[in-house]
């Protein structure tokens, strides 16, 4: 049997790594211009953890609390540049077909949205929920649907 679980944890871990130096980023005072390379490559990692983190957390026997935080996690890990991506291709083919004045003095909002206020609160909550879920068990058994539920046997009380 694969041990989907742990691998998911592991990936989780990285995931949340990986959020911190993306943040980091944001924050320095003056990024320089050849850091933005950098951004990118985090950015894309993130993208492909967060695939592989609900791939891992929808084929794991997890509990279903720990299997909607990670899938939560991952999903809006995933979304962010994907987001971003369309709000910029989108932006860019409304000005190709229908000119440079076509937004006026706005700009696509729709992925915007998404990519800066839905994401990561969602990858928030689920990241604070699916550590509390994996911290509170204290080991994958705990996390494992079933586990702890006794059978009764035939005739015994408990």
């Amino acid at each position: 049997m694969k041990d989907y679980i742990n691998l998911a944890r592991k990936v989780f871990y990285v995931l949340i790594g990986v959020f911190v130096l993306i943040v980091g980023f944001f924050v320095l005072p003056d990024p320089k211009r050849f850091l933005f390379l950098f951004a990118a490559v985090l950015a894309f990692i993130f993208l492909i953890l967060g695939g592989v983190l609900v791939y891992l957390s929808l084929k794991s026997k997890a509990d279903k609390k720990l299997k909607i935080f990670l899938v939560m996690t991952g999903g809006a890990a995933a979304l962010f540049l994907t987001s971003v991506l369309l709000h910029n291709l989108f932006y860019g083919i409304m000005i190709y077909f229908f000119g440079q004045g076509y937004w006026g003095d706005g700009d696509e909002g729709f992925f915007f949205i998404i990519a800066i206020f839905v994401c990561p609160i969602v990858f928030l909550v689920g990241t604070i929920g699916s550590f509390v879920m994996l911290r509170k068990s204290k080991g994958s058994k705990m996390l494992l649907k079933g586990a702890g539920k006794q059978k009764r046997k035939k005739g015994h009380r408990v």
